[in-house]
């Protein structure tokens, strides 16, 4: 580990240090309301946002939420998986102006999805503002609940809305470029840094590592460097594509302290 960070903390000035939340930062949990990030993880984060250029979190929650949840105020949020920027010191996110007129269709989705079925399959809904998200975890018959957020994903096709697949949550999306990789190109985009680290857990932070590795080809980034975060129920992709496995949140916050250890 220490000798891929190397690089990095020796330009602190010219590094921007990025972080998936969820089974990253904190750790998965059943119901996705109830996650948090641990104070100890809390406090790294301070820490590391103090001697690099640029920190942020990179979430599928809205980016408001997020910021709630990692308490923060200091580092820049990228939520919705891209969508969304909110940056420190601003009041607002601002949305994606590639997804102006699409709250309604989205809304009404939502609306019709919320089925007495749904609710017996215990499937939560989670309102992520561009993005609805449909979770199974914890339900009691988990593969029951996965049937009906199938029926869900071909009824969004129909609907011409895109499913997007995670870690037992399926989202339902407009069909516009919404990922990490984009929200990442943004925020980048808007400062002078070499290199960049990107943290993540899922299949939705391989978008973000893809971007930073073509960052790199195009020139505008000297080094990027994929961390992936193996837990037992994570996907395998990750693990291949990834530069540097770590093991669990307990492996971030041991990134976390290598990046800080000079603060």
């Amino acid at each position: 580990m220490a000798d891929k960070l190397a690089p990095l903390i020796a330009d602190s000035a010219g590094t921007a240090v990025l972080l998936d939340i969820d089974g990253t930062l904190s750790p998965i949990v059943e119901i996705a309301s109830e996650a948090t990030v641990p104070e100890p993880t809390r406090k790294l984060l301070i820490s590391v946002s103090r001697r690099y250029r640029v920190v942020a979190c990179v979430s599928g929650r809205r980016a408001s939420q997020a910021r709630g949840m990692v308490g923060v105020g200091s580092i820049s949020y990228i939520g919705s998986h891209g969508a969304e920027l909110l940056e420190s010191g601003w009041t607002e996110a601002v949305l994606d102006s590639a997804l102006d007129g699409w709250a309604e269709r989205l809304e009404r989705f939502r609306r019709e999805s919320d089925t007495p079925e749904l609710r017996r399959a215990r499937v939560r809904i989670e309102d992520k503002g561009p993005i609805v998200a449909f979770h199974w975890r914890g339900a009691e018959d988990e593969t029951h609940a996965r049937e009906a957020v199938d029926s869900l994903a071909a009824q969004a096709a129909n609907d011409g809305l895109e499913a997007h697949w995670g870690r037992k949550v399926m989202e339902v999306r407009p069909p516009v470029r919404i990922d990490k990789g984009a929200g990442l190109r943004t925020l980048l985009g808007r400062y002078p840094v070499h290199n960049a680290l990107y943290v993540g857990d899922d299949v939705t932070d391989l978008d973000a590592f893809r971007a930073l590795r073509e960052l790199v080809v195009e020139g505008t980034l000297t080094r990027a460097l994929c961390v992936g975060v193996a837990s037992e129920d994570g996907p395998e992709e990750v693990r291949k594509q990834a530069d540097l496995v770590v093991e669990g949140t307990p492996g971030v916050q041991e990134i976390l302290a290598a990046l800080a250890a000079q603060d």
